[in-house]
């Protein structure tokens, strides 16, 4: 088993604030064995998987079930009973409560409407994606881009099984999880749908075009991005706006969370056939975007363009200072003029210039080209 410790301590920050945490994140990434670790430490937890039947029958009265109980309890696969956050939110506000309560699910609280309205101010929320580099250890990033983050892909015994475990992932994923979500959408179209995300890795959402492509509405195409967005499946990077005197652009760009997933849906096995594919370099760029997310803890963050050509692959303020970051597949970047440009219109505090090889240097008095290994490091050097 890999040591998380990042997303320990981060469940056990938000219980020191809250009596419930929702632990969310795509399936099959590592929530379930977070959770057990978690009430191992518990003398007196409970566990409840709402995927077996004899656990959903055990809280056909929830209130009385779960009324009873102290320490830590566990609930998981949460959505799939939306009606639990209305007595959860009756328990944790009784005086004498000694219960805390950990939710997992594989949806967003954007698609679980139950825990934004019924839990509000009573729950802290933790995203749990797949392994980061971090935990892997920074000498296995390329193994870590080209499989992705998903622990049984990841730990595969070879690259033939992990490819075959993210194809029938992605199998499962479309003909019975997004079903068990309420979700009515023929798996063959959003499987269509998903791999036009992929050939689009990168890019500027045009809604107009995927819903040419469907055959469907703007409209239609916005609801299927924004189903495999609150499934945790792909990334919306909104665009920052800044007060300046240049036509920004104002979509978001669209990247797939996990690579190894891009990677299955390009049709892309082996490392050889990553390095020839024409997406090979928009495939680091969200490999990198991810990584840094993860390494900084980033609740927020956007990417900026101009129509002039000017622009920064992701931009992130923490602590009142703003850090950009370009990434580049290349043996050498060097200073471009859109970092001068992004540097003095956004007022970075430092940019860093991401890339695949294996030294640290500078450019400029704000700027550093650093590994995609390093990237861990990251919170270190940005304080």
């Amino acid at each position: 088993m890999i040591s998380r410790p990042g997303p320990v301590a981060r469940v056990r920050a938000a219980f020191s604030v809250h009596p419930i945490v929702a632990l969310t994140g795509p399936r099959q990434c590592g929530k379930t064995t977070l959770a057990r670790h978690l009430a191992a430490q518990a003398p007196r937890s409970t566990y409840f998987d709402l995927e077996a039947v004899v656990d959903r029958r055990r809280l056909t009265a929830p209130e009385q079930t779960l009324g009873r109980l102290t320490d830590l309890v566990v609930i998981d696969e949460v959505q799939r009973i939306p009606a639990l956050f209305e007595t959860l939110r009756v328990l944790v506000d009784r005086p004498h409560n000694q219960a805390r309560f950990l939710l997992l699910g594989s949806a967003s609280p954007a698609l679980v409407k139950g825990v934004s309205e019924s839990l509000a101010g009573r729950v802290g929320l933790v995203d749990l994606g797949g392994f980061e580099l971090g935990e892997v250890g920074s000498a296995a990033w390329r193994e870590l881009w080209l499989r992705g983050g998903f622990p049984r892909a990841y730990l595969a015994p070879d690259r033939a099984a992990s490819a075959l475990w993210r194809d029938n992932f992605v199998r499962t994923f479309l003909e019975r999880d997004i079903p068990q979500l309420g979700i009515s959408v023929p798996a063959e179209t959003l499987r269509r749908f998903w791999t036009m995300i992929a050939h689009y890795h990168g890019q500027v959402w045009n809604g107009a075009e995927f819903a040419r492509s469907i055959g469907a509405t703007q409209a239609t195409a916005r609801r299927y991005l924004d189903i495999l967005a609150g499934v945790f499946m792909v990334r919306v990077l909104p665009p920052w706006f800044a007060n300046l005197k240049k036509r920004q652009v104002k979509a978001p760009k669209v990247y797939l969370r996990d690579t190894g997933l891009l990677h299955t849906l390009l049709g892309v096995t082996e490392e050889d056939e990553l390095a020839g594919h024409p997406k090979v370099g928009a495939s680091f760029e969200g490999f990198a975007i991810e990584q840094v997310l993860a390494a900084l803890d980033a609740g927020h963050a956007h990417y900026w363009a101009t129509h002039g050509g000017a622009e920064l692959d992701l931009l992130i303020e923490r602590r009142g200072k703003r850090h950009g970051f370009e990434c580049k597949l290349a043996d050498a970047p060097g200073v471009t003029r859109s970092m001068h440009v992004a540097l003095a219109d956004l007022g970075l505090d430092h940019l860093w210039v991401l890339y695949p090889g294996d030294e640290t240097y500078p450019l400029d008095d704000r700027i550093t080209v650093l590994p995609a290994a390093m990237i861990p490091h990251l919170a270190k050097s940005i304080r």
